[in-house]
């Protein structure tokens, strides 16, 4: 099977593979393909396989990465992801060679990715990364990582934002940060916020809105960070079953 690139002219018509294709679920379709639209001007690059499914690899140059770094002339991994029936059958391979040829076409010294040095969901695969030449470049609380594949030795090593490594906040209470990155959010967490709701509890919304916003994060993923009291909890889009059994642990 062949790889396309979804760009301006065909994002409208293409499945765009993390999305859920459930008309019932149409609004994370289009906040996803909304924020794409918006991000084709900074260099967001989107190629995927030809094919209805999750195998796609998303990446952006990093000065307009959604993610508090300084990873200056790198080009940065929003999103890597094969599944399901396609794994085992060298996309990841072909796909990161894609990406790799083509930073290098425009000039880039490298790639860079959001990780962890334990599998966390929503964040690429660091034992493949790292088994195809990726380093670590910084550390953020609680286990985040900043990889990344230098093209020569002359390549700066990116690093975390300082506001982004500690893990907190000033905000007491909870407190979650998000964005239409992933189409997910558009689901969940208005679903989240009334379990809060009928809960009694509040749950303060911050919703990221631009790159600057997105650079200046309090934790390394912009796409979704929830805080209690002051700490980093969880990176994952909770279900409201999730939520539920986490408000029971706090006694809320």
């Amino acid at each position: 099977m062949s790889f396309i690139d979804v760009t301006p002219k065909n994002l409208e018509k293409e499945h765009i593979c993390c999305a859920i294709s459930d008309k019932k679920r149409e609004c994370c379709v289009s906040s996803k393909k909304m924020w794409m639209m918006d991000r084709f001007s900074d260099g967001l690059v989107f190629k995927k396989l030809d094919a209805r499914g999750k195998v796609f690899i998303e990446y952006i140059p990093a000065e307009k990465a959604w993610c508090p770094i300084s990873a200056p002339n790198y080009m940065y991994i929003n999103c890597f992801w094969v599944s399901g029936q396609f794994k085992g059958q060298g996309y990841a391979n072909r796909l990161l060679e894609h990406c790799i040829v083509d930073a290098k076409t425009k000039g880039k010294c490298g790639l860079t990715v959001l990780s962890s040095h334990k599998k966390l969901p929503f964040l690429s695969d660091p034992q493949y990364l790292k088994h195809k030449g990726f380093l670590v470049g910084d550390t953020a609380l609680p286990s985040f990582e900043l990889l990344y594949l230098p093209f020569d030795d002359s390549a700066p090593v990116p690093k975390f934002n300082s506001q982004a490594k500690e893990g907190v906040i000033a905000e007491k209470g909870l407190v979650l940060y998000y964005s239409h990155q992933c189409p997910h959010t558009a689901k969940y967490v208005p679903l989240i916020a009334e379990v809060a709701n009928q809960h009694g509890v509040k749950l303060e919304l911050r919703k990221i809105e631009t790159t600057q916003e997105a650079q200046n994060m309090p934790s390394p993923w912009a796409t979704y960070s929830l805080f209690y009291h002051g700490n980093f909890v969880t990176n994952e889009i909770l279900s409201e079953k999730k939520f539920e059994k986490m408000l029971e642990k706090w006694g809320l």
